[in-house]
């Protein structure tokens, strides 16, 4: 069967069709790329403040855990938690005791800091599989508003119910927090055309850092300066901008651009047929057993696991560490420890930009893409945790290092972030869930490990071993997904099996009336 000329040049492609090249839309694609009130740029605009959201839930506890505890009490037969290593000079705010109110060692502080991702790792798939029958929206706009609700009742859980009570309160903030990431897939599916995946996906994953970037320093000042103790006004204020995002997102944001009311139909028209190559999108059941033998789908796996162990490793106990040892106060605590997200933060929508025209202008396959950019977001930050492991007492050598280092990580959402919407991109939100289910498993070692590393011994030596650990994650799984990942669309995932397949499927049914299987138009290869 000889494909079409147009059919032969997408393949050649790995799959991936230039929006120019496709059928009509030529005046579609020049009547939309100028204008900057689409309806995805405020679909992208709005997960991304979701996305800060979701990582100001996260964040604000590794800060609010240091003013909570009482520092002095935990002895356990040690002098104090503090490391005496490192001299006070130099230091415009450094102190010594800002005790909380509760007695938790090292230990406890870990377990409390992962009860967050219990909740949040087991709702991954089961939201991924429901986003796909039912849709994303509503199940990202209402986890969400569950989580931000329940952050109002973090201080009575923790002053009534103490260490327990509490991380069963941010068990269920996890739990709604859950679909963030599979269903912010699955939207950006169904709104992102193939050429604006990079900066779109960039734009929204870049909330986590945004959103760490605000939540530490203002966190920070709350537990110095808030109301109610201090550390308790850290929940009420993410707790009601969170519920405010989540009314407003379940009101103004639309499934897909077929379910929007107001939108342009040239935008419409514009984003379905560059997906889809249609106006209408068709997804068949989930090739489950296809994609558990696919090379490339577990080096997004082992990718995004190693991603997520190194960065809960820093973001959980970063404060803890600058608390610890470089011993600085409540207020430069949150601020000196969000300079590493600002940084990651900028980086990644540069280097965002640099992959969508890496891959442009065809001087660069999707492949070598995402592997490009892969390594430097992995390769980074395991060599700045390992140098920052000699810098000692240079508490600005050591933050420098740490910064440029979470600053390189800003480039996995143009590796294996995105990654999964170039190998399928109409299972992209259920692939999403899998990974990041398992990536969370992970993640929730890494303040547990870090914890009992550190329980009444914070010397730079045992601080070292947490960074060794979190810097050969990091470069063994980054390894992985150069050997093994694809940014080729794979073939359980080629429109052309669900004609054949559909064919056989009426073959089955009628068995004595003759089945004619037509070549696929060029249409049904497109994203």
């Amino acid at each position: 069967m000889t494909l079409p000329r147009q059919q032969q040049i997408n393949r050649q492609r790995n799959g991936h069709v230039l929006v120019w090249d496709q059928n009509g839309l030529n005046e579609i694609f020049e009547d939309t790329k100028p204008r900057c009130f689409q309806k995805r740029f405020f679909v992208t605009f709005m997960l991304f403040l979701g996305m800060a959201n979701a990582y100001v839930m996260r964040t604000n506890m590794s800060v609010a855990i240091v003013a909570m505890v009482n520092h002095t009490a935990i002895t356990d037969g040690h002098d104090d938690v503090f490391d005496d290593e490192c001299p006070n000079w130099n230091l415009t705010e450094v102190e010594e005791s800002q005790d909380g109110e509760f007695v938790w060692s090292s230990a406890q502080q870990g377990y409390i800091l992962s009860a967050f991702f219990y909740g949040y790792v087991i709702t991954q798939i089961p939201f991924g599989m429901l986003a796909k029958r039912y849709g994303a929206l509503r199940f990202l706009g209402y986890g969400m508003l569950i989580n931000s609700v329940f952050a109002f009742f973090v201080p009575i859980a923790a002053r009534r119910g103490g260490a327990w009570g509490l991380s069963v309160i941010r068990f269920i903030q996890g739990l709604g927090e859950g679909p963030i990431v599979p269903c912010t897939h699955a939207l950006l599916a169904k709104w992102i055309p193939p050429n604006e995946r990079s900066r779109m996906g960039a734009a929204v994953y870049a909330g986590a850092q945004f959103g760490t970037i605000i939540s530490m320093p203002l966190s920070g000042l709350l537990a110095e300066y808030g109301f109610d103790g201090g550390w308790p006004s850290i929940f009420y204020v993410f707790g009601a901008v969170g519920t405010i995002w989540s009314v407003a997102f379940i009101i103004w944001v639309y499934e897909d651009p077929c379910s929007h009311p107001t939108i342009s139909e040239r935008e419409k028209k514009y984003i379905n047929n560059s997906l889809w190559g249609t106006s209408e999108m068709k997804i068949p059941p989930i090739p489950f057993r296809t994609i558990a033998k696919s090379l490339p789908f577990y080096a997004i796996l082992l990718a995004h696991m190693g991603h997520n162990y190194g960065y809960e490793t820093l973001m959980t106990e970063l404060p803890t560490y600058m608390k610890q040892v470089l011993r600085f106060s409540l207020k430069s605590n949150g601020l000196l420890s969000s300079l590493p997200y600002l940084a990651m933060w900028l980086f990644s929508l540069f280097i965002s930009v640099v992959a969508d025209w890496m891959i442009t202008s065809e001087r660069f396959s999707h492949t070598s893409t995402r592997k490009i950019m892969n390594s430097i977001g992995q390769y980074g930050p395991g060599i700045a945790l390992i140098a920052a492991s000699y810098t000692g007492c240079d508490r600005v050598l050591t933050l420098a290092i740490l910064t440029v280092g979470v600053g390189l990580n800003g480039g996995i959402y143009s590796g294996f972030k995105i990654n999964h919407l170039d190998i399928t991109p109409r299972f992209a939100g259920v692939l999403m869930a899998i990974t990041n289910c398992s990536a969370n498993l992970a993640g929730l070692l890494a303040p547990i490990a870090a914890g009992n590393l550190i329980d009444n011994q914070p010397t730079i030596a045992q601080w070292s071993k947490v960074f060794f650990i979190a810097a050969a994650v990091y470069i063994i799984c980054g390894t992985i997904f150069n050997i093994f990942g694809s940014g080729k669309r794979q073939p359980w995932d080629n429109p052309e099996n669900d004609h054949i397949n559909d064919n056989h499927e009426a073959q089955r049914h009628n068995s004595s009336a003759p089945v004619t299987i037509v070549p696929a138009s060029p249409e049904k290869t497109k994203q």
